[in-house]
């Protein structure tokens, strides 16, 4: 397998990333199952596994805690912080606070000392650039993380906390996890250009649009929920299908699986360093495995933009970053009182 650099970091790592987030309740239960299928990506030469402390509640970091015994040095361990992990308001977020109890608890159930890629999982709007910054710097100048990123973060945020940790002499964000795919292409415009203006190293999230890009929702069709269970929106998304419709011939016309199509095409932009997959089940992961490797020729690459052009989100994948104005209506309109003018 060829290893790329991670960012500037001088880490090397696989062009797939295993993510865990299917190992645990939400998806594979079964620990034992989740550890084989672990170690089968190891063995096939992935070296990079990225999780979360919200995945399961702490599930998944135990999980792969116990399948890193004996193999952690050669391991590229990322994790992430913010999501809600308990009923108290102060168990969520990224305050130095929570951030410095957080770590600890992922420490203990990874079984290591030391994380690789400690990163941001979203955007808190209610704390200080600053604030999760010099705590994260702390933890990096301590040597429990090596280095920090941030997760489906908007290309301000990412611009923003660039110039804040030069500003203070604190660490900086050296990657940035945002979704990416054929059909979710929007990071092109703006993500992809500031990530490579700083060097950062990008491992998309989602490079099969939550399973539409499997084959397994066709139009016409009724394939169900999605794998947790979630009846997501974009599943019924009419462009979305129409677009799976146009991608299946050309997938053909390549002698593909329209699996390793896309992942061929998430791994293909020099702004992305790794692409993350993750398998619930063994045969899901030896499929992905046998795409590794796959390449896709400029002509093909141009069928693609022709059907989802450069830059083009196709419909709106449901967990892509959301700004709080969007969510809050208090938030894009002005008190009764001011909305007449003088």
């Amino acid at each position: 397998m060829r290893y790329r650099t991670l960012g500037r970091t001088g880490i090397q790592v696989s062009p797939y990333c295993l993510g865990a987030m299917m190992f645990g309740a939400i998806g594979n239960p079964d620990h034992d199952d989740a550890i084989r299928i672990i170690h089968k990506a190891l063995d096939s030469g992935i070296n990079f596994v990225d999780t979360a402390d919200v995945y399961s509640r702490g599930e998944s970091e135990e999980i792969v805690g116990k399948a890193l015994k004996g193999r952690r040095e050669h391991v590229v361990l990322a994790t992430k912080v913010n999501g809600a992990m308990g009923e108290d308001p102060n168990q969520r977020g990224t305050s130095r606070r929570w951030i410095m109890a957080e770590v600890e608890h992922s420490l203990r159930r990874l079984q290591t000392d030391y994380i690789d890629l400690y990163q941001v999982h979203r955007l808190d709007p209610g704390v200080e650039l600053e604030e999760t910054l010099s705590a994260l710097t702390d933890l990096v100048r301590s040597g429990k993380v090596r280095a920090i990123g941030s997760s489906t973060f908007p290309a301000s945020a990412i611009v923003e906390a660039q110039w804040a940790a030069e500003r203070r002499g604190l660490q900086r964000y050296r990657t940035e996890q945002p979704p990416y795919s054929i059909l979710d292409r929007g990071i092109e415009r703006e993500i992809l250009p500031v990530t490579q203006r700083y060097g950062m190293g990008t491992l998309v999230w989602s490079p099969l649009a939550q399973g539409m890009l499997t084959g397994r929702f066709r139009k016409g069709r009724d394939a169900g929920t999605h794998r947790s269970g979630l009846p997501f929106a974009h599943y019924r998304d009419e462009r979305r299908l129409d677009a799976v419709e146009a991608l299946i011939p050309l997938a053909e016309k390549a002698g593909l699986s329209l699996t390793h199509f896309a992942m061929a095409f998430a791994v293909a932009h020099p702004g992305v360093t790794s692409a993350i997959i993750g398998p619930r089940t063994m045969e899901q992961l030896d499929d992905l495995l046998a795409g590794a490797g796959t390449t896709l020729d400029d002509a093909i690459l141009d069928e693609i933009d022709a059907v989802v052009p450069p830059g083009t989100d196709v419909g709106r994948l449901d967990m892509a970053y959301n700004p709080p104005e969007m969510q809050q209506a208090a938030l894009r309109r002005r008190p009764p009182a001011e909305r007449t003018a003088a």
